[in-house]
This record gives C-alpha cells, sequence and structure tokens, in this order.
C-alpha cells in the first residue's frame, strides 16, 4: 500500500491537455491530494500498476483511449475507485444509449471549481456507505 502524504489521498488526473491537466493538479493539490499526472490512458494504467490512488480525474477525448475506455478498465480493477470524467460533450453523452461503464461523475468543459469539486464530492458519496472490497 502506498502512504498517504497528504491529508485527502492520492489523486491521478489524465488529460492529453498539458494546461488542463495542470489547471486540475493545482486545484486537487489546493485541496489537499498528493497528485501525480498522465498524458493518457497507457501512462495512466502505467501509474495504477505503480501506485495506488483515492481519485481519478480524466478526459473523455484523448488520443490513445477515450475516457469512458480507460474508466471501465480500471473499475474492473478498482470498482470503488472514484472516477470523474471532464467532457465538452457531457451533454450529449448523458443522452446517448451508450453507457458511461466505469465513469461516476461527469463535469461539463469548460468547468468550474465549484463544478469539478461538487463532482467530486458526489462520486466519494456513491462509495461512502459501501463495505470496501
Amino acid at each position: 500500500m502506498v502512504a498517504n502524504f497528504s491529508k485527502k489521498g492520492r489523486a491521478l488526473v489524465v488529460d492529453d491537455d498539458s494546461l488542463v491537466r495542470n489547471a486540475i493538479r493545482l486545484v486537487l493539490v489546493s485541496d489537499g491530494y498528493d497528485v501525480q499526472t498522465a498524458a493518457g490512458g497507457q501512462q495512466a494504467l502505467a501509474a495504477l500498476d505503480a501506485g495506488e490512488f483515492d481519485l481519478i480525474v480524466l478526459d473523455f477525448e484523448m488520443p490513445d483511449m477515450k475516457g469512458d475506455q480507460l474508466a471501465e478498465i480500471i473499475k474492473q480493477r478498482l470498482p470503488r475507485l472514484p472516477i470523474i470524467m471532464l467532457t465538452a460533450y457531457g451533454e450529449m453523452l448523458r443522452g446517448s444509449a451508450r453507457p458511461m461503464t466505469g465513469v461516476d461523475q461527469l463535469v461539463d468543459k469548460p468547468f468550474s471549481l465549484e463544478a469539478l469539486r461538487e463532482g467530486i464530492a458526489r462520486a466519494f458519496a456513491l462509495y461512502k456507505d459501501a463495505p470496501k472490497a
């Protein structure tokens, strides 16, 4: 088990846009998380193989793997890990017949800090009373 260096735990931010990735990292660090970043799905999976995380924030549209595909892979391994997906396609995805397997909360881009924090809180609330696996 990886030791938590912060009061809120470890977060992994996955986005191919370095500006967005770093902005989210700064927000999460200011909120008390120890944050690691990845530029895409393969880097994220490698990070998950190397350590444990308490939260995943990922983008939907990435060149090597869509965010929902990555979320599904992560949930197969770690079903209780909260996953927030950021997307400019939120309305379309919510109205689609395509299931968002593995995604606990969608946050629309562009997003406010309040929307991101609310999405994180809602994702954690899904698991607070469930027994640990």
